[in-house]
């Protein structure tokens, strides 16, 4: 059976250079009394001998790790992984590691994340919560630990989102323009802050138009996208026709497409659609979805220096909005006529 290995330590690259064990912790951490000929020395020998240094001690001394992490709802939607590869990019400009934390949407998972994270001793925390309700958030805040809010608004807390409520009126308005007037929009749950405001913007573009809304065709889906298909089979039964839809999200978007596929229904011929997001600005993908650009990278970076300003003791409440645009793509034409 093998044995782990032992850890180098400082007293062990010290009896290997010579040095005593002081100079060479100094040298570690590049203290300017010690000549830059022995710091290089030392440094090779203690990467020659696989030494990392063990950031626990200094952290618990100092009171800060230089880490933050990052809560997120599903890793597995390439929006959530384009901002945390902008967030990581940024975070390690200002000398920040960043770890992330998935939590499905879940909100008893993503108590686990921000215990999980606190218990790291991070130095700030950037989450886009599930905002099932409020007592993770006013746990979070009761840590004393900075936080901010990506993706999704709290009028109490730091946040830096997107203009959903433009990005709603956005989608809706160039489907109506195109001549559709059944528009389904499949709604993330309305306790979602940035769900609330796109159907806010879904309703003006209706306003604006002089065309009532079909309220039987606003239907809430799983953000995860896992009921897509139960609710346009629902739809189905209940003899409810569109021939448009609006998704929360590109992820939905594309759901939406495979499930109308199975139906014998081809995008945009029979069922135009718009989704929110704009993936396909960083992939390189065989279909141009028609989408709203929530500036993903901007937002991100935004995020990281609200954070930042907070960790180094900037008590004031800061909270961005960052306009968003239509990303034209080729998911829209005009409504087939009843006799096409």
């Amino acid at each position: 059976m093998s044995l782990k290995k032992k850890a180098v330590t400082i007293k062990d690259i010290a009896e290997r250079t010579g040095f005593s064990a002081n100079t060479v912790s100094r040298a570690l951490r590049n203290k300017e009394d010690i000549s830059i000929e022995t710091r290089e020395k030392i440094h090779e020998i203690a990467k020659q001998m696989g030494y990392v240094n063990n950031t626990l001690a200094a952290s618990l001394r100092l009171g800060y790790t230089n880490t933050i992490a990052v809560i997120l709802g599903d890793v597995s939607n390439p929006h959530f992984a384009i901002m945390m590869k902008e967030i990581e990019i940024h975070a390690r400009g200002h000398g920040y590691a960043s770890f992330l934390l998935n939590t499905n949407e879940d909100e008893e998972l993503e108590f686990a994340a921000i215990k999980a994270a606190l218990e790291k001793n991070v130095d700030g925390i950037i989450i886009c919560p599930t905002q099932k309700s409020e007592k993770n958030l006013e746990f979070l805040r009761k840590s004393g630990v900075p936080f901010v809010l990506i993706g999704r608004r709290h009028p109490d807390y730091n946040n830096v989102v997107c203009n959903d409520e433009q990005g709603g009126y956005l989608a809706t308005k160039a489907l109506l323009e195109a001549g559709h007037e059944r528009i389904l929009l499949l709604l993330g749950p309305t306790y979602i802050s940035s769900a609330r405001e796109r159907l806010e913007g879904y309703r003006r573009a209706y306003r604006e138009a002089g065309i009532p809304v079909f309220e039987q065709l606003i239907r809430e889906v799983e953000v995860t996208s896992q009921n897509v298909q139960d609710v346009l089979t629902q739809l189905e039964k209940e003899g409810e026709t569109y021939t448009a839809i609006f998704a929360f999200s590109d992820m939905l978007a594309w759901s939406a497409w495979n499930c109308l596929s199975r139906q014998g229904k081809s995008v945009p011929k029979d069922c135009s659609l718009v989704g929110f997001d704009n993936i396909q600005s960083r992939m390189s993908l065989p279909f141009a979805l028609t989408s709203i650009k929530s500036y993903k990278g901007r937002m991100s970076t935004e995020t990281v220096e609200l954070l930042v300003r907070q960790i180094r003791g900037n008590e004031e409440t800061e909270q961005m909005v960052i306009d968003t645009a239509l990303a034209e793509g080729e998911t829209i034409t005009a409504p087939r006529t009843q006799d096409a």
